[in-house]
């Protein structure tokens, strides 16, 4: 079944009931037909999957209403055009993935398990999906996604990749240069995510500011200290167990009521880790957290790690960081310019593809130094190019670069997209997500007998955060179990009306978090307003 209930096969481009011969053995002596088998898929394949994004955008009328009219939340359909909830089991069922230990299927195997796939995945495309930091991709984004398939190689040298290599650097450069990394060795990599991208840049750090260690690891009686705000992401703490360190050597810092690292807080911190016998090494600083969206005083943050010997300051923009484009919303990152890496990851707020992180720096030659390896088997680009006067040499085998030698081409997701829209089409965007985050505030904020407001308003990032009110007007229940209670109710129940939004521990309890993208509308945004209404009639 497709998306829609309707029964799809897809066979030599067309939409037919009949099934294909399994694929035929081919002569090693015949010409090869790869192109004409790849149209076929290719023409079959979109008659699955065009229906699936327009059965997202047909279903945009009934985001506006808050779900169909006239029914009880519980009476709906278990499926809407976003998802049709079901437990592990029975998506195991459902899917009935053949993976056969003799022939294969053919086409019309694979056509039907697309098919499956379809009918099982939550439709990032709807405008209900409100849940996490991305959303759905773009038709130049799926464009992007397409090219890399065909072309099918590892950025790691340059010689297997010469047109994204080009790209990489150049779309990482341009990307730096935003952010204040004007130098000329400044610009950037791609990395496998941004967990992996602020695990990077621990590396780097450690083996930057102390380069012994990159051979003789961390050091007999040393233990290095990892800072990052209370609601800085989990990454970092992860980075430190990959790193050698273990969790133990990351130190929270306090935030502010508007969930912000205070500097003061952050100097105490440091002065406890030496007491402690630990060596401070690194701060992650945040852009856009993870729950409420606060972006971190970065000015005053750096002035601590100068005073303090000179602590590797990061810059954790994975979320946030791209509201760089935007002249109305850059300001959140005064001081982006000072920090030594910074990660961001245009697969969230920018919609292209997941995953497209990059780790940009106002010194490549750093990175190189840090990361670098004698490869002569694989690295042969060295001394190709003339040194700079400053005597960096440029490098094109990228891997050189990084902890992987295995390397997607990510870059080229943000470059067609860039060359899609240009950077004046990313501020408009952003300027409407940002938009569309104060839209749902005010809403919240106008109806103290239904809600109480955690989010500022406006918010700082693109997630609007609050309960449901309680006993008194404009406040949270004053039973937390209750508050939570009624959130994980409720946020189940709203599937069923065709939209899927977050909840997250708070001080009373679970509370709401809605996150918009350049995608949403202000129809959804009151939408679900009315959808969160009727379904508080229907929780205790």
């Amino acid at each position: 079944m497709a998306a829609n209930g309707t029964h799809l096969t897809a066979t030599n481009g067309a939409v037919t009931n009949g099934a294909a011969e399994a694929s035929a053995p081919v002569s090693v002596n015949s010409t090869p037909s790869r192109a004409a088998e790849l149209s076929e898929l290719i023409d079959a394949v979109k008659a699955l999957v065009v229906p699936f994004v327009d059965n997202a955008d047909q279903a945009f009328a009934e985001r506006e209403q808050g779900g169909p009219a006239g029914a009880s939340t519980a009476s709906l359909p278990v499926r809407t055009a976003l998802v049709e909830t079901l437990t592990p089991k029975q998506v195991i069922s459902r899917l009935d993935l053949n993976l056969s230990k003799g022939e294969g299927g053919g086409r019309t195997a694979a056509l039907e398990t697309i098919q499956r796939i379809l009918e099982l995945s939550v439709n990032t495309w709807d405008q209900g999906f409100l849940d996490k930091l991305y959303a759905s991709t773009t038709p130049i984004g799926v464009a992007a996604e397409l090219l890399l398939s065909v072309l099918n190689t590892n950025l790691h040298v340059f010689q297997v990749s010469p047109a994204l290599t080009v790209i990489e650097k150049t779309t990482a450069r341009e990307l730096a240069h935003l952010f204040g990394f004007t130098g000329p060795r400044a610009g950037g990599i791609t990395v496998a995510g941004g967990s992996a991208s602020n695990f990077t840049s621990v590396i780097v750090a450690r083996n930057t500011l102390y380069p012994e260690t990159k051979i003789d690891g961390n050091g007999v009686g040393r233990r290095f200290a990892l800072f990052t705000s209370a609601h800085g992401h989990y990454s970092v703490e992860k980075a430190a167990q990959a790193a050698g360190l273990g969790s133990g050597a990351v130190w929270t810092v306090p935030i502010d009521a508007a969930g912000r690292m205070i500097p003061a807080e952050l100097e105490k911190r440091i002065g406890e880790a030496k007491e402690a016998g630990q060596t401070p090494l690194y701060v992650n600083a945040t852009a856009g957290t993870t729950v409420l969206g606060s972006y971190d005083p970065f000015e005053e943050i750096s002035a601590v790690c100068k005073r303090n010997g000179g602590l590797w300051m990061h810059i954790d923009g994975s979320w946030g960081g791209p509201a760089i484009f935007s002249a109305q919303q850059r300001h959140k990152l005064a001081g982006s310019h000072l920090a030594d890496s910074l990660t961001v990851n245009p697969h969230k707020m920018m919609n292209v593809p997941v995953t497209c992180s990059f780790l940009l720096g106002p010194d490549l030659g750093i990175f190189h130094k840090a990361n670098t390896l004698p490869a002569g088997y694989l690295f042969h680009s060295a001394g190709s190019d003339e040194e700079t006067e400053s005597g960096y040499q440029e490098v094109w085998d990228l891997a050189d670069l990084t902890l992987q030698c295995g390397r997607h081409g990510d870059s080229l997701k943000l470059a067609l997209a860039w060359v899609y829209e240009g950077a004046a089409g990313f501020e408009r965007q952003t300027d409407h997500a940002f938009a569309m985050a104060a839209l749902l505030a005010d809403q919240v904020a106008s109806r103290p007998d239904l809600f109480s407001l955690v989010s500022s308003n406006p918010p700082p990032c693109l997630q609007v955060c609050f309960y449901y009110a309680g006993e008194t007007s404009g406040q949270p229940h004053t039973n937390d179990e209750v508050n939570s209670q009624r959130t994980r109710d409720a946020v189940q129940l709203l599937i069923r009306r065709g939209y899927m939004i977050d909840f997250a521990p708070g001080d009373h309890g679970g509370f709401f978090r809605v996150v918009v993208n350049w995608q949403t509308r202000p129809g959804t945004v009151e939408g679900l307003v009315r959808a969160l209404e009727i379904v508080r009639k229907e929780v205790n």
